[in-house]
């Protein structure tokens, strides 16, 4: 059958055919050539004029011959293409031959798989009941599983998110603090610029008033009232009490710490200060609160006895009277004057002397505080004023305010110390208004700078 489906026409011969037939078409009509000579030339010229002549006549067997030749080749041809539809469907009938070959071994696995399928299917039939229950039990067991994993990464999920959610509220909350911080001190700093300009356009503002205002009166009081040495009875209209005046002022006063814990409030005032004089100087209490704040300082008293503990101490202080020893002193030679307890030693006419002394011995921007009992106070005079015979006369806030102003001091402060209440618990019970207007600090403190 294989062999039958190959075997094509063989169209050899018809070719051969054809080609011996075109070669005697194409002799119609030539002649025989022969060899040169004058003879065979006429010969030649003879057959010529022949061939000539029967043209007209196998004119119409050429065109013939012509035609069945192309009819020939023609079915050539076809030959050729039935030949080659031939080849092809022989070529298919061999690829379904193979295809079927193929099938039929397909179809006989497929037969064979089936059959192994069946078995198979047969097994898988009488275990599947049992099967079915260890899935269902694998399925559960997984399932478990897969659940408790699932809470588990949920627990950790939530503890992680917790934590985060703690670190950022803690650290916002860090951050906040930190701006707080950082905006709180950028205030203070800005409030500290804003009053320090302020204190010195004050400052320049006073100056500019005094020197506006006073100064043709000022001159003519400076040339009228010189600066004269007194001797130092002249401190007080009576001669020097022959008492241990420094247990007088442990009993009276206060012993040393009481008396530097209310020294502590003037210590900011000086504390930028490089040359302080203590006048009046006493124990050394400020003395040494001036030390432990690193401000060098020296100190003034007409009491021998109080300089010599000065110096035990390591305290720097001299045993002089006050308007001989500043009278010495170049002005401008300090840049702070402390005087405690002093001002009310002296008579009403040295008050303003010594002002007027210790504005002259300041250099610019200095600093002066003068502490003093406050005659507001109703119970100074029934308690501490007429316990010290020394005292001559309380001195109030507003003349000492006026000797500051008329000195050329400005940028005064006043401020009321030792509330009554403290040392005599009965004032408590007063009314608030009636308290604070008659029974207010026992002490007051003047703090001015020299313009």
């Amino acid at each position: 059958m294989r062999s039958q489906h190959h075997a094509l026409v063989d169209l050899l011969p018809v070719l051969h055919a054809r080609d011996r037939a075109e070669a005697k078409v194409a002799a119609i009509g030539s002649v025989n050539p022969r060899a040169p000579g004058l003879v065979n030339d006429a010969i030649q010229w003879v057959k010529h004029n022949v061939a000539r002549a029967l043209g007209w006549f196998v004119r119409d067997q050429v065109d013939f011959n012509r035609a069945v030749l192309g009819a020939v080749e023609a079915t050539l041809e076809s030959l050729n293409e039935v030949n080659r539809t031939f080849a092809t469907l022989s070529s298919r009938i061999d690829d379904m031959e193979r295809g079927f070959r193929h099938d039929l071994r397909g179809a006989t696995d497929a037969a064979a798989a089936l059959q192994s399928e069946a078995g198979e299917l047969k097994d898988i039939r009488a275990h599947w009941v049992h099967w079915r229950e260890e899935w269902q039990q694998k399925l559960f067991q997984n399932e478990v599983h897969y659940l408790r994993g699932l809470a588990d990464l949920q627990s950790s999920l939530d503890v992680r998110v917790a934590k985060i959610d703690d670190g950022y509220r803690d650290s916002l909350h860090l951050q906040h603090n930190e701006y707080e911080g950082a905006l709180r001190g950028s205030i203070d700093e800005i409030h500290k610029r804003f009053w320090s300009d302020m204190e010195k356009v004050r400052r320049e503002y006073e100056t500019l008033i005094h020197n506006e205002l006073r100064v043709m009166r000022q001159k003519a009081f400076a040339s009228a009232t010189p600066v004269v040495a007194l001797p130092a009875a002249a401190v007080s209209s009576d001669a020097p009490l022959d008492i241990d005046y420094n247990r007088f002022s442990d009993r009276f006063r206060g012993d040393e710490t009481y008396v530097r814990e209310r020294q502590q409030f003037y210590i900011p005032y000086f504390r930028e200060c490089q040359n302080v004089l203590d006048i009046g100087c006493g124990r050394g209490e400020f003395l040494e609160l001036l030390r432990d704040a690193s401000v060098p300082a020296r100190g003034l008293d007409l009491d021998d006895e109080s300089v010599a503990i000065c110096r035990t101490k390591g305290l720097q202080a001299e045993t002089g009277d006050v308007f001989v020893w500043l009278a010495s002193e170049p002005d401008g030679s300090f840049d702070g004057i402390f005087a405690s307890q002093v001002i009310e030693h002296l008579t009403p006419s040295q008050v303003p002397r010594f002002v007027k002394l210790c504005a002259e011995k300041l250099r610019h921007g200095g600093v002066i505080a003068l502490e003093t009992p406050n005659p507001e106070c109703l119970a100074i005079f029934a308690t501490h004023f007429y316990i010290d015979p020394t005292h001559q006369r309380p001195v109030p806030a507003p003349l000492l305010v006026f000797y500051f102003e008329e000195f050329g001091l400005g940028n005064i402060e006043v401020h009321k110390l030792s509330p009554a209440g403290e040392s005599m618990p009965t004032v408590n019970e007063l009314p608030a208004g009636f308290r604070d207007a008659f029974f207010g600090g026992l002490d007051y403190c003047g703090i001015a700078r020299k313009l």
